[in-house]
């Protein structure tokens, strides 16, 4: 990934205040052309500095309120097949290869407890995964954000 610069970080910053904003908007904003933003956004969307839109949606308003995560053991010769398995069960938000003890870190979400069960045992019944542990999420406290990364530089 090629550095950000000075005018990515403002192109970045108005679309964390609105994911939505048209590029002609912010072209008008930032006082760029509007040819100029869009090449912009496609060199930072072809980087992958920008998460997919449905990153926006809320597992709430899809019925899946509950969240965790859920530490992974695993038979460390079945790592691919664990992973691609793992891929197949819509409510695993995220996957993380964590330095540690720990073979992956999931994110998870569920209906309700006993919901979060199920999907905990699917979890379990992955190929080459020998435990799980979870821990249930209380609330979000401070939600995912990167405004404060923007303005540092």
């Amino acid at each position: 990934m090629s550095a950000i610069d000075a005018t990515d970080r403002r192109i970045l910053h108005l679309l964390d205040e609105d994911a939505r904003m048209p590029t002609a908007m912010i072209a008008t904003r930032l006082g760029l052309a509007r040819g100029t933003v869009q090449v912009r956004l496609e060199k930072l969307k072809e980087e992958g500095a920008l998460r997919l839109h449905s990153s926006r949606v809320t597992p709430a308003a899809l019925g899946r309120p509950v969240g965790a995560s859920v530490q992974v053991e695993l038979d460390q010769h079945q790592i691919s097949a664990a992973i691609a398995a793992l891929a197949n069960i819509p409510e695993v938000l995220e996957c993380f290869a964590p330095a540690g003890s720990t073979d992956l870190l999931l994110r998870v979400v569920a209906r309700d407890p006993d919901d979060l069960y199920r999907v905990s045992e699917e979890i379990r019944l992955c190929p080459g995964i020998t435990r799980t542990s979870t821990s249930l999420f209380l609330r979000e406290v401070i939600p995912y954000r990167v405004t404060g990364l923007l303005a540092a530089g």
